[in-house]
């Protein structure tokens, strides 16, 4: 290869960032051409997304310009969204132009999983972006400035959250930190206000500790929230859901955390996947092409049972470092280096200071748990941006 290589990320979540970030530190200038695509001119911190939702945060704090993180001198940043992946052909189609490569990256972030259920697309609300979160937002606040024009209808102060995942948990917990404020600033009566979580899964917080699970449920129930697990939703609405045993609950808010899918660009480009999520080899590179790299939700890694791990941002973020590694290994025929998961914990927040974790092989409860949630977010602040971003949006 006369010229030098190109490089081009699509995705600036944490999957995309972090290998942009990586890159810029370890090449030289004249090493490699690379190339970050993203819609927005901003990252999002995705596990700090449901307190903006519930309106206990400011969306801003969750934002931070992609011009504050990367080097222009060593990574041309373009704001476009891709439109298609053309694998066989090196190029990836964006909404206004083409981009030629010789190594992709592909860290797109996924999609809401519906199951089928029929009328969630349409209906209910997810926690997905910046601009969702605002809309959750303001469509809660809503809900109670309609209620005082009309006081009959106390299925606007119902609001039904599906799933009982790590965001459905956490946004709960904001959730029922938000709306008893919000009943004193619009003067309604907090007993008229229902959260209720519908869950599938005899449990929530699935793969968490049994006595972590407990803590998480009763805490959440104290702050008024009624549990629905083992209950499917069969329908979504426009007044609500319907339960899989027939029961019809009236809500003015729908929110869908149960799942999440990869990217539909995958399937479409022709890579083999389950879900929208790409098979990748122990280097992180799809089975059909070895020089295009899938990271995060759009990834499926499995563990040693055989079984995916769950799209995490702790998960991007180690793949990130490997694909970095392996591109610039590539580059310079050095060798690759596999990627193997690391679990150094995961903690779940329940709210202002309540939280529940597993940190090596260490159950954390409460307060404890709820600052070990902040050093992990200030953590991955000083990875990415280092301390002046840390005392920026860190402190």
């Amino acid at each position: 290869m006369s010229r030098i290589p190109r490089i081009v990320i699509l995705g600036a979540g944490y999957g995309g960032v972090v290998t942009a970030i990586r890159l810029q530190k370890h090449l030289n200038y004249n090493e490699a051409d690379v190339t970050l695509v993203n819609k927005h001119e901003y990252h999002y911190i995705t596990t700090h997304l449901h307190m903006p939702a519930a309106g206990t945060d400011k969306p801003e704090n969750a934002r931070i310009d992609i011009s504050k993180l990367i080097d222009e001198f060593k990574i041309d940043f373009v704001k476009s969204t891709v439109a298609q992946i053309r694998p066989q052909d090196k190029k990836v189609i964006l909404e206004d132009s083409t981009l030629s490569y010789d190594y992709l990256v592909i860290a797109l972030g996924g999609e809401p999983e519906t199951f089928g259920i029929p009328g969630l697309k349409e209906h209910a609300l997810s926690i997905r972006s910046l601009n969702s979160v605002r809309y959750i937002r303001e469509h809660i606040e809503f809900q109670f400035a309609k209620f005082k024009q009309e006081p009959q209808r106390k299925d606007y102060l119902t609001f039904v959250v599906g799933g009982a995942g790590f965001t459905g948990i956490e946004f709960l917990g904001e959730l029922a930190d938000r709306l008893p404020k919000l009943c004193r600033e619009f003067d309604v009566d907090p007993a008229l206000v229902q959260i209720i979580n519908v869950e599938a899964a005899p449990s929530a917080l699935p793969g968490f500790d049994q006595e972590l699970v407990d803590y998480a449920t009763t805490a959440l129930k104290a702050k008024g929230v009624v549990f629905r697990l083992a209950t499917a939703i069969k329908e979504c609405t426009e007044d609500g859901v319907i339960l899989a045993n027939g029961e019809i609950i009236k809500a003015g808010t729908v929110v869908w955390t149960g799942g999440v899918r990869g990217n539909r660009l995958l399937e479409d480009a022709g890579f083999e996947t389950m879900r929208g999520r790409a098979v990748v080899d122990s280097y992180l590179r799809t089975k059909e092409y070895d020089h295009v790299y899938v990271l995060g939700d759009c990834s499926i890694v499995l563990n040693e049972q055989g079984k995916p791990y769950p799209p995490t941002a702790q998960i991007s973020i180690q793949q990130a470092e490997v694909c970095a590694h392996n591109l610039i290994a590539t580059i310079r025929n050095s060798s690759l280096k596999e990627f193997s998961f690391h679990n150094r914990g995961t903690v779940a927040s329940l709210g202002k200071g309540d939280a529940v974790g597993i940190v090596g092989t260490h159950k954390i409860k409460g307060y404890k748990a709820a600052m070990m949630k902040k050093a992990i977010d200030v953590r991955y602040l000083y990875i990415i941006g280092g301390i002046p971003l840390v005392i920026r949006k860190g402190l």
